[in-house]
């Protein structure tokens, strides 16, 4: 969006820079169709990734060529933390960064560099980059000691996504300095819950327990179900030390073997964490419901529990397949409720999308040994609708408060609907399998998305037709302006119940406090706030790709040259991927090596490759067969090569004609969509 015009015929617009390997710039203006040129020495003070505002001629912006400008102000960074190598001479010692964006190298003055001697691995922070500097300027903040070639992989993509590797001296002293004893005074303020049957459901391996239920029976024949939220607002002030580290992490980022957390571990493992036979302060909505899952009544305030006990989920499923085990009545009618819940929430519009999630198993050095995919079971599903309906009752209240007519500012998590654009093709593709949509509003579309994904269950096109309804879905986000979430069929809703690693949550606990208190601080800055959450949020997500992926090269490189069967994730004009069904890693068949066999090209409406001789086609979903035939760490990048298996039945070789490279060319196109 425009932020200034001047008569001088310049305009200055403000977005966000994107730097290509080539080195040239672009400038992303939200609102506008086409990107901003900008040239490397044009650059400024930016690197990749900062939100800038750059200068545009008129008359250039009026042209049919491209439109250029020129970086005028870095109005936020993206990261002050890097990655990369110092030399150090007699007299000088630089920073060059790693990554495959180009960043200048550093200046670093030598009572800076911390011990980190010539080639060493470190982290630097950008200390400085004033005006007169013709280098930016760092200090080394530390040397990287890695364990091995995966321990430095993993810290390099946190850092690249933008998270620092750990707290600052003064961030973890007041976290350390902070009490852990339950002071009477605070309870006096508080509902006192800790007589109340309460227990924890998470992993087999979590260490913050953030959310806990308790359950009790009232005298008049209904339940008393309380879902109580670990208080982190009454340790994290707002405008602290500590709230400024939770603001800029925004969120913790989970990697295959390890956690970056958004508070100090003092906080999430310790003072907030709601372990078993502690007294601890939490926010909780509490419920009285019947057996018809009803709810009669609800209660919203800050509370003291004590968790009688921890179970993991696993623990939670065999109580519930068994009906026996410790606390086998309130699970099982906890979970009785739950799927009454969920019913309602499909009877209403809900979409029931589910996806397949893997873990992969690690040896003590962290190297993956085996692949385990995660199952969403019944247990799961009880703390879901649970955390769901606290999570929207908390919404429906906030909602409904008014000041001079208008809302309060307040982080609504909303899911729009489905793009038209999106929405259509897909359609029409699923027609083609004889599903039909009924289009005329967004409560026909929904049930028509429900019946095709029962319908389709153990059909051969089940996973082409699930993948794809789930690409013409919007993302969800945070913002103040509250349209429902259309995915979930709730017309409020918002995240109240993980505030240890999620900070839009400690922001809802806050106002929340101030509507209960009547003493509401309205935030003008909430769609800045809500904007900054929704983007950390999107950066860990591709982080976590990221580290999913690296161990996903890692695991498969025991494998080269070996042939598994596969199915078809997506198509390309460059070739498409393929997911191995038996541990479900993901690589790219390149349009090269296929070519070898027929001339392939790309049919959008179809979702697949076509050959032009053969009519051979891989749409997704397809059933192939590939063969291992390179892993690349550095690029974490898997290159499969498809095996035809008809010609060899046939008595024909498998193998082509020419023999080509067998790594995929990708020359920067690893950043193309895949088809859908």
């Amino acid at each position: 969006m425009p932020v200034k015009k001047s008569s001088s015929q310049v305009e200055v617009l403000k977005g966000k820079l994107d730097i290509s390997r080539s080195g040239m710039g672009f400038v992303i203006v939200e609102g506008q169709d086409k990107d901003i040129m900008v040239k490397p020495n044009e650059f400024g003070k930016a690197f990749h990734g900062d939100m800038v505002r750059v200068q545009v001629s008129k008359e250039n912006g009026s042209s049919s060529r491209r439109v250029e400008g020129k970086i005028i102000d870095v109005t936020e960074r993206k990261q002050t933390e890097f990655v990369g190598n110092v030399e150090v001479n007699k007299t000088n010692a630089f920073f060059v960064a790693g990554g495959e964006k180009p960043i200048p190298d550093f200046y670093i003055p030598m009572e800076k560099l911390n011990g980190a001697e010539n080639g060493d691995r470190v982290v630097v922070k950008l200390s400085r980059w004033d005006k007169t500097d013709k280098k930016p300027q760092g200090e080394v903040l530390s040397v990287i000691k890695a364990e091995d070639e995966g321990d430095l992989a993993m810290k390099e993509i946190i850092i690249q996504a933008g998270f620092p590797l750990a707290f600052e001296a003064d961030v973890l002293k007041l976290a350390d300095s902070l009490p852990d004893t339950i002071s009477r005074e605070e309870t006096k303020k508080r509902k006192d819950c800790r007589d109340i049957l309460t227990f924890t459901i998470d992993p087999v391996d979590a260490k913050d327990f953030d959310d806990a239920i308790s359950i009790r029976n009232l005298d008049n024949g209904n339940y008393e179900i309380g879902v109580h939220i670990a208080d982190v607002s009454h340790f994290v002030t707002p405008d602290s030390i500590l709230d400024k580290a939770a603001y800029a992490r925004a969120t913790s980022v989970y990697l295959p073997d390890r956690v970056n957390p958004m508070l100090p571990e003092r906080i999430s493992n310790e003072l907030c964490s709601l372990r078993p036979n502690e007294d601890k302060y939490t926010f909780s909505v509490i419920f009285q419901i019947n057996n018809r899952a009803e709810i009669k009544h609800k209660w919203i305030g800050r509370t003291i529990i004590h968790s009688d006990h921890r179970f993991s989920y696993d623990e939670v499923q065999e109580i519930i397949e068994t009906r026996e085990g410790i606390h086998f009545k309130p699970i099982l009618l906890l979970n009785d409720l739950a799927k009454q819940f969920r019913q309602e929430r499909f009877d209403n519009g809900a979409i029931n999308f589910s996806s397949t999630e893997v873990k992969f198993q690690l040896d003590e050095k962290g190297k993956p040994i085996a692949v385990v995919v995660k199952e969403s079971k019944d247990a799961h599903k009880l703390i879901e609708e649970f955390m769901l309906l606290a999570n929207r009752t908390v919404a429906e209240y906030v909602n409904k408060i008014k000041v001079n007519k208008e809302p309060i500012p307040f982080p609504y998590r909303i899911h729009d609907t489905p793009d038209d654009e999106k929405l259509k093709p897909f359609v029409a593709f699923a027609k083609k399998f004889g599903y039909l949509f009924e289009m005329k509003d967004e409560k026909q579309v929904a049930e028509s998305f429900n019946r095709l994904l029962k319908e389709v269950q153990g059909k051969p096109e089940q996973h082409v037709l699930e993948q794809l309804g789930i690409r013409t879905m919007a993302k969800a986000v945070y913002t103040p302006e509250n349209i429902g979430h259309y995915g979930l069929g709730f017309e409020n809703y918002c995240h109240f119940t993980s505030p240890i690693r999620r900070y839009p949550d400690v922001m809802v606990h806050r106002i929340l406090q101030q509507c209960l208190d009547k003493d509401l601080k309205l935030d003008n800055k909430m769609p800045e706030k809500c904007k900054h959450c929704s983007d950390r949020e999107r950066a860990a997500m591709e982080a976590e790709r990221a580290g999913n992926k690296y161990k996903q090269v890692e695991y498969m490189q025991q494998f080269l040259g070996e042939e598994f069967d596969a199915v078809v994730s997506g198509v390309s004009g460059f070739g498409f991927w393929t997911e191995t069904v038996l541990h479900k890693c993901e690589g790219l068949v390149s349009i090269r090596d296929l070519n070898t066999y027929d001339d392939f090209s790309l049919d959008d409406s179809d979702y697949s490759l076509v050959g032009a001789r053969t009519g051979t086609r891989f749409r997704i979903g397809d059933k192939v067969k590939i063969k291992v035939v390179a892993a690349n760490l550095t690029k974490r990048q898997l290159d499969y090569e498809w095996v035809n298996e008809k010609a060899g039945a046939a008595g024909i070789s498998k193998t082509p004609m020419v023999k080509k490279s067998k790594k995929a060319e990708y020359k920067g196109k690893k950043t193309a969509k895949k088809a859908g």
